[in-house]
């Protein structure tokens, strides 16, 4: 089976980058892709635990069941067939079931190529698209990821809280920032 590709294009520094659904056999390059992120220690939850192929599989089966079933729309960054980005917006249950949960990373590499923007553009259209009930997207980000926030900013998020000290990043206590996007053309 093919994996379903959704853009195929240059970054600003002229790498081919192919973005696409994840597929049964992606477990390994998730582990290894998650387990690179988390040793790094960037902007995400995983802060230098090691993530076993397992969970990784167990994680991915989870993820493909609920594409099918319209509840969460993921997709992967890759240059030169390596996996350099995850992107994913889940939907919430129950009371919050029209309230979808973005999540993004992009490898140290490939940071700063314009590869954020697009995914980030690509996972909103791709939500909206095969996610009818959705209606908000709700993500949260690290206070100290000007960055980021920038970026999600010029993408319409706004801010609607803090959580002072709410991440431990590096050692160090940083306030938690959550935003969301209302989706157009929906009530």
């Amino acid at each position: 089976m093919d994996r379903k590709i959704v853009f195929e294009g240059l970054s600003k520094k002229g790498n081919k980058i192919i973005i696409g659904y994840p597929m049964k056999n992606d477990a390994q390059i998730f582990c290894d892709y998650i387990n690179a992120l988390s040793k790094e220690k960037t902007f995400v939850r995983f802060q230098g635990e090691e993530i076993k192929l397992e969970d990784e599989t167990k994680y991915l089966n989870t993820q493909l069941e609920r594409i099918i079933k319209r509840q969460t729309v993921e997709l992967l960054a890759f240059c030169n067939n390596v996996l350099i980005g995850i992107s994913s917006i889940d939907m919430k249950d129950k009371t919050e079931s029209h309230e979808g949960v973005l999540g993004i990373s992009i490898a140290k590499e490939y940071r700063g190529e314009g590869i954020g923007k697009i995914f980030m553009q690509l996972i909103i259209k791709e939500a909206e698209k095969n996610m009818p009930q959705l209606r908000i997207i709700t993500l949260g980000v690290f206070g100290n990821n000007p960055l980021a926030i920038s970026m999600y900013e010029k993408l319409g998020f706004k801010e609607y809280g803090r959580l002072p000290k709410g991440s431990l990043h590096k050692n160090n206590y940083v306030d938690h920032i959550y935003m969301y996007k209302n989706v157009e053309n929906r009530s």
